[in-house]
């Protein structure tokens, strides 16, 4: 790799840690804190260094969603020796990760900072079993003497007033329409589409198969992923369980950034080290306000300038991670960078299989990655991270390989602002047509509302909602985009 030629402010990961903490299979339950310290460990005995522990001066964790601490950094920090660290925490959104492995890199190539852990963790199977039977999970609470992390990132906020005031709050309910919204630009037809994603599902069930890190390690097939039943129920038409984000699950990762010459200095062996070629960060505005539910600017931007940076081509990636909390969101970021979606497009089986533990799944999805490149020494990899409703974006292309000229950065938000977009009616009354939709089932199977974008005669987009049985039916056998609708001053929509 030329080692002596490298700047020696050049980032580079040295370690990874993950961690399966099966409490569904009889493992005592542990807090995220104490998942945290576990990966951290893993990742110090993964660089196959000593002193490492002692050499790290910040701790910076992914926000966490199943216990709210005021600086879980410094707990971490406490349980596994790093005393005197700087501690962080990131802002909510699943490209917290990522974002963070960006503003890391170029701290450590200023100077800022030296030796930084990277750690998330969530024990959502525990806080949510301690809720239902009426209490919380006996974790660490931390009081008002302990000031609060630091907080990295821009914060939020995911729903427009007009979202809201329909109900339209949840990502189970968005990005099934940003799935119809795909299928009606390819003129696919409902059958036709749904035996495309659930081939693309099944595809990164197999790759869970072979990953020891994920949760769900079964293979399954297309039939098994599309067809609901009483272990895949429907939840938002047209994604059955099988096709959602699964948070259901006790899992922690770390990652380990210093510089090149700290590395050397710490002993660790050069075949551990992966670098940081390149990153960016954009973002989206509301859903109501995009031009097209099927794009995203901001994808196309942030990935395609990331590749840029880092001087390749998506020939050139052996390995890519697409963020995969939904199929649409694997779609639409595929063809924002011009990616076959018959490629490989995950590298741990994504959300639904290896585990979607809420905003850290790219910790897991960067691990992963690292362990995969020094396999395959030279080669390139891509990991994207998306937060909200394909809302806020990270991107990381890494290698074995040096980057010639030091990690670069960008965050090209003129150019994805400089897109054109869409005004939106908070409460409209008349004639609409129907852009996209979705039917939200209850945990019986059973239908409960429908949801769906409508675009007016001028252009600007509505919202609007139906508890109409036969239109919910037919929603989900016919391709209603397109279709004549009235809503009412109350937003219920039928059929002219």
């Amino acid at each position: 790799m030329g080692a002596r030629t490298i700047d020696p402010r050049t980032p580079v990961i040295i370690g990874v840690g993950q961690l399966n903490h099966r409490v569904d299979q009889g493992a005592d339950p542990l807090e995220p804190v104490d998942l945290m310290a576990e990966a951290v460990r893993r990742a110090v005995a993964d660089t196959g260094a000593t002193g490492v522990v002692d050499a790290v001066d910040t701790i910076r964790v992914v926000a966490l969603i199943s216990w709210r601490y005021r600086d879980p950094g410094a707990l971490v920090a406490e349980r596994i020796g790093a005393t005197g660290a700087r501690t962080a925490v990131s802002t909510m959104g699943g490209n917290s990760p990522q974002a963070l492995v960006n503003r890391t890199a170029l701290d450590i190539a200023a100077g800022r900072a030296d030796v930084v852990v990277i750690t998330g963790a969530e024990a959502w199977r525990t806080r949510r079993a301690a809720r239902a039977a009426g209490g919380e999970p006996p974790w660490t609470v931390q009081d008002e003497s302990v000031p609060p992390a630091e907080v990295i990132g821009a914060d939020l906020a995911m729903s427009h007033p007009a979202e809201v005031a329909r109900g339209i709050t949840m990502p189970v309910q968005v990005y099934p329409m940003f799935d119809i919204a795909l299928r009606a630009a390819a003129g696919r037809s409902p059958a036709e589409h749904l035996e495309r994603i659930s081939s693309l599902w099944s595809r990164f069930s197999e790759v869970a198969s072979r990953n020891p890190h994920a949760w769900i390690r079964d293979a399954r097939t297309p039939e098994e992923i599309r067809t609901p039943g009483p272990t895949n129920r429907m939840i938002g038409y047209p994604y059955p369980k099988l096709m959602n984000s699964n948070e259901s699950v006790e899992q922690s990762a770390a990652l380990i950034l210093t510089s090149v010459e700290r590395a050397r200095a710490l002993g660790v062996p050069t075949d551990r080290w992966v670098f940081p070629l390149a990153g960016t960060d954009t973002a989206e505005p509301f859903v109501s306000l995009r031009h097209e539910l099927h794009r995203s600017p901001a994808m196309r931007v942030g990935g395609r300038r990331v590749l840029e940076l880092a001087g390749v081509g998506v020939d050139d990636l052996a390995h890519i991670d697409l963020y995969s909390c939904f199929p649409s969101a694997v779609q639409i970021g595929a063809a924002e960078l011009g990616l076959d979606l018959e490629r490989q497009l995950t590298v741990t089986g994504g959300l639904t299989f290896a585990g979607g533990p809420w905003n850290d799944y790219v910790t897991h999805s960067i691990a992963t990655m690292v362990e995969l490149l020094r396999a395959d020494p030279g080669t390139v990899g891509l990991c994207t991270a998306n937060g909200g409703l394909i809302s806020k974006h990270a991107f990381g292309v890494y290698s074995t390989d040096a980057p010639t000229e030091g990690f670069r950065h960008d965050a090209p938000q003129a150019e994805v602002d400089a897109a054109p977009g869409r005004e939106v009616v908070e409460h409209h009354e008349g004639p609409a047509a129907i852009e996209t939709y979705t039917v939200i089932h209850g945990r019986d199977g059973a239908p409960e509302r429908a949801f769906a974008a409508c675009l007016l005669a001028d252009g600007r987009r509505a919202w609007a909602t139906s508890t109409d049985d036969a239109l919910m039916a037919a929603m989900e056998t016919d391709e209603m985009c397109g279709t004549a609708v009235d809503i009412d001053a109350t937003g219920e929509m039928r059929v002219r």
